[in-house]
Formats: C-alpha cells, sequence, structure tokens
C-alpha cells in the first residue's frame, strides 16, 4: 500500500535527502511540502525546497509558511551568533540550481488545515523535521485540525542531551512553545524521532559512494549533501568518524521500514519553555507511575544498515 504524506520543513541539508526520499520512494506519495523558518530563514527554506523539488523533476507543491517562532521576535540566540563559528554548516542556499517552479500562494497553514480538514484527509501523514511553528498555528487557527491528523512523525529532541544547548535539540529549542503546543494538542499518533535515534544510524562515505553509483539525481545529489555533513561533523563528540547524522530522512524511512526503528518507548513528553538553561528540552516520562497520559511513541535507537537500503531503494526509483 501507498502511504501518502506531507512533509513540513526548514530545508537544510538532511530536510532536502529527506525530500528526495519522500518524492522517489514507490511507497510513498508525497502531496506537499510546507517550509518554515529553521535550518535557515524562510526565504531560503522555501527556495531550497524548490530547488530540491526541481532537481528531481517533481511537481509536488510547496507552500511558505511562518518566518518567525509563534511567541518570540527570533530565535533565542540569532543565527549569525549561533552558526558563528561555522558558517558553512547550513548554507543559505543549497547548490542546486536556483529554482523555476514559484511556490504556491496558500500559506503553509492553510494548506495544512485544508489538506486535513478535507474529505479523504484521514489517511496522510504529517512529518515534520523542523520547527513546529506551522503546525501549531494551524492548530490554533482550526482546534478540529487535531483530531484529522491521523499520525505524526516528528523529528525533534533528545533525552537529556542537545546539539544546540547542553540539553536542547534545535528544532524543539527554535519554537519551544510551538512544540509544547503541538505536543498537547491532543494527535492521537505522535511518534518523535530525537537525536538519540539519529545519531545511532548515522551514514558514512561508503554510503554516500553507494549512491553516486545508482547514479540518478536524486541520489548524487544526496550523497553530496550527506558528504557535506560528513565535513562538518568531525568535532561532534556523538559522531563516529567519517560519518554523520541524516536526522530528517530517518523518518522517511521510519513510514516504510518501521523496524528501522530498534528501541521505540511509549511516554509523555513536554517541552522546556521557560528554564534559563533547558530551554527547549524534551522532558520524557516513562514511569509507569506517571499522572498524564501517554502522548508520543519516541525512537531511542535505530538501524543505520536498513536506513541505508532504504535511500537506495529510494533513489533508485
Amino acid at each position: 500500500m501507498t502511504t501518502r504524506l506531507i512533509l513540513d520543513v526548514d530545508t537544510g541539508t538532511d530536510d532536502a535527502v529527506a525530500i528526495f526520499a519522500a518524492a522517489c520512494h514507490p511507497e510513498l506519495e508525497l502531496l506537499g511540502v510546507t517550509a518554515v523558518n529553521g535550518n535557515v530563514a524562510l526565504k531560503y527554506t522555501i527556495e531550497n525546497t524548490l530547488r530540491v523539488l526541481d532537481h528531481i523533476g517533481s511537481d509536488v507543491p510547496a507552500f511558505a509558511g511562518a518566518d518567525r517562532p509563534i511567541v518570540r521576535p527570533d530565535m533565542p540566540i540569532p543565527r549569525h551568533i549561533l552558526n558563528g563559528d561555522d558558517p558553512q554548516f547550513q548554507v543559505n542556499e543549497l547548490d542546486f540550481a536556483p529554482s523555476t517552479t514559484p511556490a504556491r500562494p496558500e500559506s503553509a497553514v492553510r494548506f495544512l488545515i485544508d489538506s486535513f480538514m478535507a474529505d479523504g484527509g484521514d489517511d496522510i501523514v504529517l512529518v515534520a523535521t523542523g520547527p513546529l511553528t506551522n503546525l501549531a498555528l494551524a492548530l490554533g487557527a482550526e482546534p478540529r485540525l487535531a483530531g484529522r491528523i491521523p499520525r505524526l512523525v516528528i523529528m525533534g529532541g533528545a533525552r537529556g542531551w542537545g546539539n544546540v544547548t547542553a540539553v536542547a535539540e534545535f528544532n524543539f529549542w527554535v519554537d519551544p512553545e510551538a512544540a509544547e503546543a503541538v505536543l498537547s494538542a491532543g494527535i492521537r499518533d505522535v511518534l518523535i524521532l530525537p537525536l538519540d535515534a539519529t545519531h545511532s544510524a548515522q551514514l558514512g562515505l561508503e554510503d554516500c559512494d553507494a549512491f553516486d553509483a545508482v547514479g540518478t539525481p536524486a541520489a548524487t545529489g544526496s550523497a553530496a549533501l550527506i558528504r557535506h555533513r560528513i565535513q562538518h561533523y568531525p568535532d561532534d563528540p556523538a559522531a563516529v568518524r567519517a560519518t554523520a547524522p541524516v536526522h530528517d530522512a530517518l523518518c522517511i524511512a521510519a513510514l516504510v521500514h518501521p523496524e528501522v526503528l530498534t528501541e521505540v518507548v511509549d511516554g509523555t513528553v513536554h517541552v522546556e519553555t521557560a528554564g534559563e538553561r533547558t530551554l527547549g528540552e524534551m522532558v520524557l516520562d516513562t514511569r509507569p507511575w506517571r499522572d498524564e497520559p501517554t502522548n508520543a511513541r519516541v525512537a531511542l535507537r535505530a538501524d543505520a544498515q536498513i536506513f541505508s537500503r532504504f535511500l537506495t531503494d529510494a533513489f533508485r526509483s
């Protein structure tokens, strides 16, 4: 059976690989891509999204969304300061030809609401691989939306560590109020892939060589993007030499191969919105005696070989 999905992205390198996989895999039908402020500013995330789709000749529509967090005027630390040590890690524009296809005139928020509220929208999976601002705004504008989204897959958070602060992962940290609003909305099936899972299934130079051998635009484009990620991960203490996590694409792999996630726990998940040192931290409570109901499943480990095979299959199609 084909899984229909919408991708909500802040397109940098790993989002791009996720888009390639979602658009190409024969068991997936990508209905639309919504862009949000995150890895880079909105004007770049929508342009990068369009470049990626144009690179493979895809006619999947793309929609621009929120250009700032829902409460804060900017990220907790402005982007130019946050990335000051290595501005090439997240470049503004991906190294593909400038887009020739325009973004759709509707907003990302309107597209999300219309897609899930429409008749026949009850089998669409929403995969969110950037800050959750677009979805939080959509839930605020249409309160019935939470009951209409059958499944939500999120790349975000970490259990007790972070990649932007000691405890916070980037997506939840950029807009913690949005993340908390989404996780508190009552969506019935939420799967979170935090850094714990994505760092346990890193891709390496051998994978890039294998993708190059496939030879399709998605394969060679992804190989170049992953090599860039590997080049800029050498000082990451959680990284294995000559490999890098490709966080967002793992979410797509989990749609086709749930077994790629080798350890998944049920829990109550919240995101810290006020802590001086813990802003954006994912708080995962798995205690059997907790007094709040489970609101998410959280993946803690994944299989790199299954992940790599999934991408190869997608890029061959």
